[in-house]
């Protein structure tokens, strides 16, 4: 009867309290924090996503470009006499005029004028002030005490920006120094000279030439033998000249075929937008939607890239979109080409299409296809551009997140706290009634004595 009485107290029970409330704190925040990951699983996707998104744009443009810029049209540049001149394509431009016969009549040389003889680049030169005058001025060189020797005389030229430069030569028989300018006549140049030293003997052993080639029978004349606006968008490189002799610059055997340029551009895109397409995928009948499924950013760069084809490329021609000449969208955004129809835009005017897919002078309205292209990735990702808000909007849920999390986990420390302080408490109750267990268990045993 009594051991009955002392059982239905707890006589000899311990409670486990720390387990207690970490499996308490953890039964409040485990389910919100496993919510709360999933959905930052699932912005962290989007993040990624977006990102990707906005980099294939970028790179699609940049490639398009990269295509379309003007050695693409005319191959690799060539020179039937590559001992008289060399050319190349003109960064950024679009070659026109190929191919092109060409003349060297006369190359371009600069102005030079020889000291006397020194015994050494260490000899003295006199104090004296030369002054140089060319085309920019006058500039007065100080030879003092500091600077009395050839060398000194090098550096004060070469330091006085006059555009004639100096240099010191040198033979088993001592040191001469060289005046030399630019290449052409307009940057010939003279040198007075003033001071207590006798003046300096200079010899010319160069006389300043504007170099003088035939294009087509034409006669031009340049300063350089670099030239560049001779031929549009090619820069020639004058080696030699050998008056009556004409020969060609051209395009290599295999320049780029617009039919091949149009399927390559269609290809490229089409991987871009099936990506895109992947990416935005609803969820159907149970399955698990693209993880850009309803991103209204997403759907801005599937909305622009759509109007593509019929953007006007050009405002000239009888060709100026895309659709022009056959490419048309399909229900899906992807792009096909409608071979017959470019075919004959082909066989029409070549020239034209060339033109409109990549202008030899851009302007607001003759933009080409890279310009298109360009114009679609800066609206996307300009600071107010659906891309850039989208990825602004991931990033703040993000944050939003990291936010909730730390506050949920702030709340579990301090329920954690309230749960120790209480479970404390109760075990100060129980060490009281543990005490008058004890002692109910004494006067019982008295009992059963007596």
């Amino acid at each position: 009867m009594y051991s009955n009485v002392i059982n239905s107290i707890g006589a000899g029970s311990g409670l486990n309290s720390a387990q207690m409330v970490s499996d308490l704190v953890a039964a409040s925040t485990s389910a919100k924090l496993g919510r709360l990951e999933q959905q930052s699983q699932l912005n962290s996707t989007r993040i990624s996503a977006m990102a990707a998104t906005a980099s294939a744009m970028t790179t699609f443009s940049d490639a398009v470009k990269e295509t379309l810029n003007g050695q693409g049209f005319v191959g690799e540049l060539i020179s039937s006499q590559t001992g008289l001149a060399n050319a190349v394509v003109v960064e950024g431009a679009r070659p026109e005029g190929l191919p092109a016969s060409i003349e060297v009549v006369q190359v371009a040389a600069a102005q030079r004028e020889m000291s006397d003889l020194f015994a050494s680049a260490s000899d003295p030169v006199g104090e004296r002030t030369l002054t140089i005058t060319n085309n920019g001025g006058s500039f007065d060189v100080v030879i003092d005490a500091a600077n009395n020797s050839l060398t000194g005389l090098k550096d004060a030229i070469n330091a006085s920006n006059s555009g004639v430069t100096a240099s010191i030569i040198t033979d088993k028989a001592g040191a001469r120094i060289v005046f030399e300018a630019q290449e052409g006549v307009d940057n010939g140049f003279t040198i007075t000279q003033s001071g207590p030293s006798p003046a300096m003997n200079l010899t010319n052993i160069g006389v300043a030439a504007d170099s003088i080639i035939r294009v087509d029978g034409i006669e031009l004349t340049n300063s350089s033998n670099t030239v560049l606006g001779a031929i549009p968008g090619v820069q020639i490189s004058l080696l030699a000249a050998e008056p009556g002799t004409v020969f060609t610059i051209s395009g290599d055997s295999e320049p780029l075929d617009i039919r091949d340029l149009v399927k390559e551009f269609v290809t490229a895109y089409n991987e871009l937008r099936s990506s895109l397409n992947s990416a935005t995928a609803p969820g159907l009948a149970g399955e698990s939607g693209g993880p850009l499924a309803g991103d209204r950013g997403a759907r801005e760069v599937i909305r622009q890239l759509s109007q593509l084809s019929s953007t006007p490329l050009t405002d000239v021609g009888d060709f100026r979109t895309l659709a022009d000449i056959g490419v048309r969208t399909e229900n899906d955004g992807t792009l096909t080409i409608d071979s017959a129809r470019l075919d004959a835009a082909i066989a029409l005017d070549p020239g034209a299409i060339k033109l409109m897919l990549e202008p030899a002078v851009k302007t607001d309205t003759n933009i080409g296809l890279s310009g298109a292209l360009d114009k679609i990735s800066s609206r996307l990702q300009d600071e107010n551009g659906a891309l850039a808000l989208a990825q602004k909007r991931l990033a703040t849920i993000r944050e939003s997140i990291a936010e909730r999390r730390e506050k949920i986990n702030e709340d579990g420390e301090r329920l954690r706290e309230q749960l120790q302080t209480t479970f404390a408490g109760l075990e100060r109750q129980l060490s009281v009634l543990r005490a008058t267990q004890s002692y109910v268990e004494q006067q019982f045993a008295s009992f059963d004595k007596d």
